[in-house]
């Protein structure tokens, strides 16, 4: 069984323990998520199945991921989100929707941010949220992100609510209280809802309780109704549709020729229309990145 699940995590969970839900219900080791979300967040989380998970890198790295975040003003957090304790409490200042958007403007674009404290990253072999909790204070140092899409959605004193879309590595977090700092009162993020991952969409999603329920009454084939194909991952590549000869060169990871216009990167289908292989352009030929072979599908 290859492809890809949209999977709308609930509140309470890790990604991890969605992948071992999926690995439970599927029968099947190989299962992996595309991106992690914390364990209070809600939305799409993507997880990949047999050899789809081969493609991961491409829907975690090279896709763009959009929030509905709740920030929530006068309140900054040890963790930059409603789980932490509260270290300063202030009182909102007189904000209207102009100066709302005067402080998004900023964090529009490539920015520079400091990541979270208590966040995954290392720091000297260590995860910095570890550091964290046994009391030992590291600044984490600053890299770019892109913000593709800050937008105001609604403003309800102290909540206001951010309609974003970005680049792999960003954290809402951070945005959250680098947001209070340009305001001057401080902010944590209150909930977040990830709406869409590249092509995975929320609307599209199916909720955990639900993909158990159908499993639970028509065991594997549920699930192969519910797989997404694995090109998905790259839905958005070039496609070339190979022939007998090409095809048997692609699977013993022979190059083939390419027309000097040729696009940098393609996804090439064997005959039958199935995914076969990634491919890059060097220049006169495609030479495979990736081969895939779905036999034991």
């Amino acid at each position: 069984m290859h492809g890809f699940l949209n999977i709308d995590k609930p509140s309470g969970m890790t990604s991890h323990d969605v992948v071992v839900r999926i690995r439970r219900l599927s029968g099947q080791r190989r299962v992996g998520h595309a991106g992690t979300l914390d364990p209070a967040a809600t939305g799409v989380l993507v997880v990949a199945l047999g050899g789809a998970t081969r493609l991961i890198e491409y829907v975690q790295h090279q896709t763009l991921k959009r929030y509905l975040a709740a920030v929530c003003l006068g309140a900054t957090t040890t963790t930059d989100d409603a789980n932490g304790e509260v270290v300063v409490q202030q009182a909102l200042p007189p904000l209207d929707r102009a100066m709302i958007e005067e402080a998004l403007a900023p964090l529009r674009g490539t920015i520079w941010q400091t990541p979270p404290m208590y966040a995954a990253l290392h720091h000297q072999g260590r995860r910095l949220y570890a550091l964290a909790r046994a009391g030992v204070t590291v600044e984490p140092p600053p890299r770019q992100v892109y913000i593709e899409r800050l937008e105001l959605v609604e403003y309800q004193p102290p909540l206001l609510t951010l309609d974003v879309v970005c680049g792999s590595g960003t954290y809402i977090r951070a945005l959250a209280r680098d947001l209070g700092v340009a305001l001057g009162c401080g902010a944590h993020l209150a909930a977040l809802r990830r709406t869409a991952v590249g092509a995975f969409r929320v609307e599209d999603a199916i909720s955990l309780h639900v993909l158990e329920e159908e499993v639970h009454a028509d065991a594997h084939e549920a699930l192969r109704r519910r797989l997404l194909p694995p090109e998905i991952a790259v839905a958005d590549w070039h496609a070339l549709r190979l022939d007998e000869e090409q095809a048997r060169r692609i699977r013993h990871g022979l190059a083939i020729p390419a027309p000097a216009d040729a696009p940098s990167q393609t996804r090439a289908h064997a005959p039958d229309g199935t995914l076969l292989a990634l491919l890059r352009y060097d220049g006169s030929h495609w030479r495979p990145i990736k081969v895939f072979d779905w036999t034991d599908a």
